[in-house]
């Protein structure tokens, strides 16, 4: 079965879709995600569906999946790229992404994701007395 590569850099974890996703597909990405954010120990992932012509229920609830998943195991997720036919399919669907940050492009969905990482880091480090 085809596998969705998941690239590292630095500390966040990239995974840009170039294929139509299928059902199975889907699910293997979320088990493939999971086991590289706890291999990596990612901080971050930025997830790029540009390449998607169609986002269903169920890929969007998979999407959903992934980012309470990430969050779980202390890594925050970004979906970007989404295309304006999908985001209006989505909308016409009543298919809601609560909970999933979003982005234009993968440069302002990285931007972002660091500047979400480093508020974090800063609110969890140590205060000097």
């Amino acid at each position: 079965m085809e596998r969705i590569p998941i690239l590292k850099m630095g500390k966040f974890l990239i995974v840009s879709i170039q294929v139509d996703m299928h059902d199975e597909l889907a699910l293997a990405l979320q088990e493939d995600l999971a086991e590289q954010i706890v291999k990596t120990r990612a901080k971050g992932v930025l997830i790029d569906i540009s390449s998607l012509n169609l986002v269903d229920s169920f890929t969007a609830r998979i999407l959903g999946n992934m980012t309470a998943m990430a969050r779980l195991l202390d890594a925050e997720t970004l979906v970007v790229g989404m295309r304006p036919a999908v985001a209006m399919t989505l909308v016409e669907l009543g298919v809601s992404l609560r909970g999933i940050r979003t982005a234009g492009n993968a440069e302002k969905g990285m931007a972002l994701l660091e500047a979400i990482v480093a508020q974090q880091a800063k609110s969890n480090a140590p205060k000097s007395t």
